[in-house]
């Protein structure tokens, strides 16, 4: 049974998303702040974490950023249920490596299929971290066993959406994929349950770590209209 750590401040949104989980068949267990987040995530291992962001002694965003210092606790998947929906706010959230971010208020429904594409997300990584490939696109190298990226022989510290993103992009280098496909195939969303805006703000991240210049993108471009495509042959 699939585990799922619940962070909020809010004792009624607790219960109601506990509540919901649980009929879904997870367990489900909740903290009221980052630090008891953190503590009951070092006691077990959680699959997902569904995370508020304005929360006393330790907020989500720094809750995030602490996960990533846990060599046992960095590739739990994290969902973002907050509040706070600005721009700003959405980039600090998957810069601090956040696979997915949903606003209050929100519908149970979508809630619940975000919830089941991260659990399959991360079910399939573990699986592949179970055989060591190596993946090359150009000066591009990615290690499926221990999720390390370089760059030119540099390596990069990537979130495990945008590892997830790019190990996908490899292995369908020169080939357009739309956001919708990327969604499916990369994140397992069902149709119409996540916005197409989440394939862009992981792009933009992506871009930030493996272009030279991520304003005038040579690797992981834009196709107008359609989708990205990993340029296999500009790569280098």
């Amino acid at each position: 049974m699939r585990h799922i750590l619940l962070v909020d401040d809010e004792d009624d949104l607790l219960w109601l998303v506990g509540r919901a989980l649980y009929d879904e068949g997870y367990t489900v267990r909740m903290a009221h702040n980052g630090v008891e987040a953190l503590n009951l995530a070092q006691l077990q291992r959680p699959d997902l974490m569904v995370l508020d962001v304005s929360m006393p002694q330790m907020n989500g965003f720094e809750l995030c950023a602490a996960l990533h210092t846990h060599a046992d606790l960095a590739d739990i998947p994290v969902l973002f249920l907050t509040g706070r929906n600005t721009v700003d706010d959405r980039i600090r959230g998957f810069d601090e490596g956040a696979d997915d971010y949903m606003s209050k208020p929100f519908d149970l429904r979508e809630l619940k299929a975000r919830v089941r594409a991260l659990i399959r997300r991360s079910r399939g990584a573990a699986a592949s971290a179970e055989r060591r490939n190596i993946l090359r696109v150009g000066s591009l190298s990615l290690d499926l066993h221990t999720y390390q990226a370089e760059v030119s022989g540099t390596p990069v510290q990537l979130t495990p959406a945008e590892f997830d993103l790019l190990g996908y992009l490899m292995r369908h280098p020169n080939e357009v994929c739309s956001s919708d496909r990327l969604l499916r195939e990369v994140w397992n969303y069902a149709p119409d349950t996540a916005e197409p805006g989440l394939v862009r703000w992981h792009v933009m991240n992506l871009r930030s770590k493996i272009e030279p210049d991520p304003h005038r993108p040579v690797r992981l471009c834009t196709v107008a209209r359609h989708g990205y495509i990993l340029r296999g042959d500009q790569a280098g």
